[in-house]
Order: structure tokens, then sequence, then C-alpha cells
């Protein structure tokens, strides 16, 4: 047998396997959506989406369709998305996401101007279907979102398909060691793989991609603006609040709580007026962390309730999406979570963005590029633990030149890393459809 013909006979048997494995296990999708539906009203929605069941007529036009699966991608995303919208109003675009939490961002940074559903279960039937409703004229697959028969299905309908903003931790390459033969011819399906760095690209390579469809274009979060709503959040914040010193924990997890509890008290006993912004990651966490600081003896206000806190606040929960960015220059100094727990780390250079002294702890392996460049320019601070996040917090809250010096080493790092999103456009222009 030739090489290609039994390449494509291994591919055959690689996708049967799988996906007789992803019909086996459908049940387990339906009892999934129950149980995160009673930790997450939303889940319990819009099940036909999960499995390409569409009460609208398909797209006769087709459109350019954008994958971010969650709050993290959308928000990576948005200079894209922004960028489309403007050049090219001809086009209709899809932004699919998986969570309901994307799916509440992508509502609230484009409202009608997209498109928008929840992609499919990876089933062979239920990817089709999508794509012969909303007929995408190119796929950009954001970061980290290889679904082996999106790809195949995509190549099979003659739909370009780009990974952009990619990026590999040795840990997720490590953890595709099963599917390693089936993701790896996935791969080589992409017209190209747009990596945020040399490593993440030579991680791709190692994982199947081909060499020559690999590119190194930087990291589209470099590309953040701030506007002006970001500001006058600011001042009505110091308005409300009396001008007090400020820290946040942002995008924490369940099990960096307690921390940010231990921590905060601390802290007030240096500087008793001081507020905490606390921002969870995930909406089910809003009110039992509000109920924790109301535990812990102090006087909490929330967004949805109260809007500001007053100067009598100790502690103010952000418990709204898509406001993080604006509440990040509200505060001396950030903590950014998801880095106490092995969950790898949230996006860094928001903060960094925005003036702000950042502090993480150890678990940084979907960040490891940025938060090394942060570290070595001087505009991060890692704490091998909770007590030493801790103290970095205190120490930077002490010091205003060090803070000030950190803030300036993640401006200027910031806007030394941008362009990633013009190299974005260059590659696929190409491939999108004469205006």
């Amino acid at each position: 047998m030739e090489a290609a013909p039994r390449d494509r006979a291994v591919e055959r048997l690689l996708r049967g396997l799988y996906s007789a494995v992803l019909y086996v296990l459908v049940p387990v999708t339906v009892y999934h959506l129950i149980w995160r539906g009673f930790r997450q009203a939303e889940y319990l929605e819009r099940w036909g989406e999960r499995y390409a069941a569409y009460g609208t007529p398909p797209l006769e036009e087709g459109c350019i369709w954008v994958h971010a699966v969650s709050v993290g991608e959308v928000n990576a995303a948005a200079p894209l998305v922004n960028a489309l919208l403007e050049q090219r109003p001809d086009q209709r675009l899809l932004v699919t996401t998986i969570t309901p939490t994307g799916s509440a961002r992508v509502r609230a940074l484009w409202g009608d101007r997209v498109e928008h559903v929840y992609l499919p279960y990876d089933l062979s039937g239920a990817v089709r279907r999508f794509l012969g409703h909303f007929r995408p004229r190119l796929a950009l697959v954001m970061e980290t979102e290889l679904w082996p028969n999106l790809l195949f299905c995509c190549r099979d309908h003659g739909v370009p398909a780009y990974l952009v903003n990619a990026r590999l931790s040795e840990r997720s390459l490590r953890g595709y060691r099963v599917l390693r033969p089936l993701v790896g011819r996935a791969l080589r399906t992409l017209s190209r793989v747009a990596a945020q760095s040399e490593a993440d690209g030579e991680r791709f390579v190692r994982l199947g991609a081909l060499p020559d469809a690999v590119s190194v274009l930087g990291n589209l979060k470099f590309d953040i603006k701030v506007d002006d709503a970001v500001r006058r959040t600011a001042a009505a914040f110091r308005e409300h609040d009396g001008g007090r010193i400020a820290w946040i924990a942002a995008s924490t997890h369940p099990e960096e709580e307690a921390a940010v509890i231990a921590i905060h008290r601390r802290l007030r006993t240096r500087w008793p007026g001081l507020v905490l912004l606390w921002a969870p990651r995930h909406p089910e966490r809003f009110r039992p962390v509000a109920q924790a600081c109301v535990e812990a003896g102090w006087r909490v206000a929330t967004r949805k309730l109260t809007q500001w806190p007053d100067a009598e606040d100790d502690v103010f929960v952000i418990d709204t999406l898509g406001e993080l960015v604006h509440f990040y220059a509200c505060a001396q100094v950030a903590f950014v979570g998801g880095s106490l727990q092995a969950v790898g780390g949230h996006n860094l250079l928001e903060p960094a963005a925005l003036g702000v002294a950042v502090v993480t702890g150890p678990h940084l392996h979907n960040f490891a590029d940025i938060a090394q460049r942060m570290e070595d320019a001087g505009a991060l601070r890692i704490g091998a633990d909770a007590e030493a996040v801790g103290a970095e917090l205190e120490a930077l809250l002490a010091d205003d030149a060090a803070r000030a010096a950190m803030a300036d080493a993640g401006l200027r790092l910031v806007k030394e890393g941008r362009g990633a999103l013009a190299r974005t456009l260059e590659m696929i222009t190409p491939e999108l459809p004469p205006a």
C-alpha cells in the first residue's frame, strides 16, 4: 500500500474510533450539562446548539468564523474581531464559545453585531451540521482548541482553518499523548498555526503540526486597548470610595478564596482603611465570596447591588462579567488568580496595560512566556505560596516608588509587544472574500 492511501486509512481508523467513543459518551454530556446547571443555570439553556440543532435558516451568504472557548479567549480575540468588524463590514461574523460566561462576554462586547452560538460537541454529525448551517468561508480558532473532528470536517468542507494566538504548554503537550496520533493528523489539516512564541511553535511541531505551517506572530493580548470607559470607571470609583488605597484579587478560583481573605486581613492590620476589590473567575462564586467576607466581619458592597463601594466598605465584590479590566484601574496593586492552585494562571497583561503592579502565585504554565517576560522586565512579582503573595502585596503597598517602577515596566512591555494583530490580519487577508 502506498504511503498516502495508508495514511488515509490510518486517519479513517483513528477518526472512527474517536467518534465511536464520543457517541458512546453522549449521555455523559447530558449529565454534565445538568450537573453544571445546578451551579450555573445557563448550562440548562440552549441545548440544541450543543448538538448543532438550530431553529433558524442557514446563512445563505456564509460568514467568517471565530471560535473562542470562554471569557479569556473572547477577550484575547477582541482586537481581531473588532478589526474584522471595522475593515470588513460586508462580511457576517460568527463568534462561538463553549461556556455561558464566554457567551455573555460575546454579547456584552458586540451584541447583535455578530452571530453567536455555542460550538457543538465534537461529534462528527454535529460538526457537519454546524458547518452546513453557518457555511464559514474561514475558521479562526483561538489558542488551544484542538478538536479533531472539527479540524477534519473543516478540511472536508473546504474551509481554511487557522489556529490563531496559538499556545501549548508542556503540560498540555503531555496531556495529548494518548490522542497524539489523531491530533497530530488534525493539526496537519490547518492552513497555519500562528503561535504566540517560539516555544509554543516548537511544541505544536512536536505534537504533529507541519513545521512550514507554523509561524510565530506574537500574542494578541498585547494589542489590548484602554478606552475612555476604563478611565471613567476609575474616576467614579475614587469619587464614591473616598480615594482610599485598594488592591484587587482577580480571576480567583475556589481554593484561593481562603488565601485572599487571609491576605486582606493581614494587610488591613497595617492599613485599616484598605479596600479589597474581588472578582471571582466564575459567576457561581460571586455569592459565596460575598458571604465569606461578611462572615469574616467585613462590610461588603457588590457591583450588582450597590454599583460602587462607599468609604465605609471593606470589600467590593465585582459580581458582573466583562468589567474586570475597568476595575484594575481602581487598584494600586493586583493579584491575578488561577496561580495559587494548579489552574495555570490568567491574563497578566490586562493589569500591566493599565499601569498596575502585578503579583501572582507560582502556577503559571498557561502563561509561562508572558510571565517570564514580565518578570525579566521587572513588571511582575511571583510568590511561591499564599504567604509569599501576601508579603509581596504588602511590600508593594508600602513602597510607592517600587509600584511606580513596576507600572512603568509593564506599560513599556505591553507597548513593545504590540503587533500580533497586524501580523494576524496580514496572514488571513488572502483567505478573505474580495471586498
